[in-house]
Order: structure tokens, then C-alpha cells, then sequence
């Protein structure tokens, strides 16, 4: 068996992992896109790999994809991980606004975890 098809759901995993040795339960990003409603101010965690970053003088932005789908997420201090780092984020929703089918919201961070 490859190693390396084995270290990325393992390092996923070790993230989630650590978020539930916390006793946190991860929100899929589908359920948080596809009822905003239902979250919108309300603490949430989730846990995937950084997409896209972008950050300066402390503060930042990034997306997080998990296996169902992609979320903005805006640090307030701490910066933005780098593209390809395995996060849990815990953090407050927001659902911005819902177009049509598609919603778009983002997660205000509080704390994060890394890999």
C-alpha cells in the first residue's frame, strides 16, 4: 500500500481527532452551506485542509474544504495558515447572504488547531 495515499486522510484525522479529544463535535461544511439559518451565530467547528490563504499584519483569510465542500474563514488576529495545512477551526458562523442554490457564508475563527 502507498504511504503517501495514507498521509493525507491521516493527518485529517489526526486533526479531527484532536478537536474531539477536546470533547468538540465537527459541523460538515454542507450541513453549515446548506442551512445557514439554523447556524448563523452560532459557535462551530470544523476540520479540513487550507485551500487558499491570504494574511497581513496578524489578521487574515482563508478557506477551509472538508469532503463536502469549501468555507470562507476570517482570522482576527494570528494570520492565515498556509495553503495545504490540515486545520480544525472552531469559530462563530455567519451566513453572509444565499443566492439561488448557493450560500455563502463564512466562519469568524477563535481558535484553531494545525498540522
Amino acid at each position: 500500500m502507498n504511504v503517501r495515499k495514507l498521509a493525507a486522510p491521516l493527518a485529517v484525522l489526526g486533526v479531527v481527532a484532536a478537536l474531539m479529544a477536546c470533547n468538540t463535535k465537527t459541523t460538515s461544511i454542507k450541513s453549515l452551506l446548506a442551512d445557514p439559518g439554523k447556524y448563523d451565530g452560532k459557535v462551530v467547528r470544523i476540520a479540513g485542509t487550507v485551500e487558499q490563504s491570504i494574511g497581513a499584519l496578524g489578521y487574515g483569510a482563508y478557506e477551509v474544504q472538508d469532503q463536502t465542500g469549501t468555507i470562507p474563514v476570517v482570522t482576527q488576529g494570528g494570520g492565515a495558515p498556509s495553503r495545504g495545512t490540515r486545520v480544525g477551526v472552531e469559530g462563530t458562523f455567519r451566513a453572509a447572504y444565499t443566492l439561488g442554490v448557493q450560500s455563502r457564508a463564512v466562519l469568524v475563527e477563535k481558535k484553531r488547531v494545525s498540522q
